[in-house]
């Protein structure tokens, strides 16, 4: 049976429903072996982030070889990134590994509100891993940041993803889960595709953007092409949050594992 691997670069979350925590899970879920190589330590909970410790770019480094040299991935997804000297060791390393199937996950905010990633970083992310990536999944208020623009309507995500693409030739997912009415997202990829979701009425939403992101990694390691995995990944997701984990006294974590209940190994 031919194993598929996918490997997380993505900062650690304490709390478990985040960052490589929740990528793990997600590749697992999907039934793909999973690797991280970790970009930092944060202490968080549902309520929010206390601190954030980088890892160092020699330690980043290795942890990139380490992975490469042995178990060679089918499928990368990149997250939390919030220094610019590790965006130039990951940008490094994936050009020299012929890295395939990259998925950036251009995190710079929290669920909580939080901010991740450093200003000087902001350019690295997309100057460096944007033409690397075959897919970035930046949310609304990422979207803003990176287009530099007020995001106010459907037409502005178009706009947005279309600008992206034409400006770093990678394949835009702009998510609309911010939005007010909808969960609807707009894939551009050369040609447009809106992807319709369910918006699902809970609080407990921490750690769907590194989901979804992961999710479509694990797909596309399967050799699912982009609409694909695209839409594969939205309905885990859907399912993650249908199931109803509660948890935390904040904004809880998904169910990662709603779809793997009922085994009972002592039988």
């Amino acid at each position: 049976m031919e194993i598929f691997k996918a490997l997380t670069i993505a900062g650690s979350d304490s709390s478990g429903g985040a960052g490589i925590q929740a990528d793990l899970k997600t590749f697992l879920a999907n039934g793909v072996y999973g690797m991280s190589a970790i970009t930092a330590l944060t202490a968080q909970n549902t309520c929010g982030v206390r601190s954030v410790m980088n890892s160092s770019p020699e330690f980043l480094s290795d942890q990139l070889d380490a992975v490469f040299e042995d178990i060679l991935p089918d499928a990368i997804k990149i997250g939390m990134v919030s220094s610019a000297a590790l965006i130039e060791i990951i940008a490094a390393k994936l050009k020299f590994y012929s890295a395939k199937n990259v998925v950036v996950d251009p995190v710079m905010i929290a669920t909580s509100g939080a901010k991740l990633i450093d200003e000087d970083a902001v350019k690295n992310l997309e100057t460096k891993l944007f033409p690397l990536a075959k897919i970035i999944t930046p949310n609304l208020p990422e979207l803003e940041v990176i287009i530099r623009e007020k995001i106010s309507s459907p037409h502005d995500m178009e706009l947005a993803a279309q600008k992206i693409f034409a400006e770093y030739g990678c394949a835009v997912l702009a998510k609309g889960g911010h939005g007010k009415n909808d969960a609807n997202d707009y894939l551009f990829d050369g040609a447009g595709q809106w992807f319709h979701g369910r918006r699902v009425d809970t609080k407990n939403t921490h750690g769907t953007g590194c989901t979804l992101s992961s999710a479509i990694a694990a797909n596309l390691a399967k050799s699912y092409d982009l609409k694909i995995s695209v839409g594969r990944a939205k309905s885990y997701l859907t399912g993650a949050l249908l199931a109803g984990l509660n948890l935390g006294k904040g904004s809880g974590p998904l169910d990662h594992g709603f779809n793997l209940r009922g085994s009972d190994f002592n039988n």
